[in-house]
């Protein structure tokens, strides 16, 4: 069985730290809307990465990482407005939030990357 990339490991961990942090603020909190909607993006990002990696074609590949682009930015959105709303600390906010940004700058590189052409050498 093929071992799992980066990214894969990546998404996979922030999916776990996106549910302990959903069962806080459900149990801890009280707070049920916004946890649900900061659950359902942070761990569409890893799903999407492996339908990507699953893809059947380049164009297939390229549309799914960049819904996981777009579901690491949404993320990013709620996690900020919990903070805002002083549903989350500044220090769980912050660590979530860097990690939904490193995830983006992987996820667009590869996006940039699968986008160009490989040059071919001319005979």
């Amino acid at each position: 069985m093929k071992t799992e990339n980066l990214i894969q490991t990546k998404t996979f961990a922030f999916a776990i730290r996106i549910v302990n942090a959903s069962k806080f603020l459900k149990n801890e909190k009280r707070e049920f809307n916004l946890s649900t909607q900061m659950l359902r993006s942070g761990t569409s990002i890893g799903a999407n990465v492996e339908e990507g990696i699953g893809a059947q074609s380049k164009a297939d590949f390229i549309s799914k990482f960049s819904i996981a682009y777009k579901e690491a930015r949404e993320t990013s959105y709620w996690l900020r407005l919990l903070y805002a709303t002083e549903y989350l600390s500044k220090e769980m906010s912050d660590s979530l939030i860097n990690d939904a940004e490193e995830l983006c700058r992987i996820i667009g590189k590869i996006q940039i990357s699968s986008k160009s052409t490989p040059k071919t050498q001319q005979p």
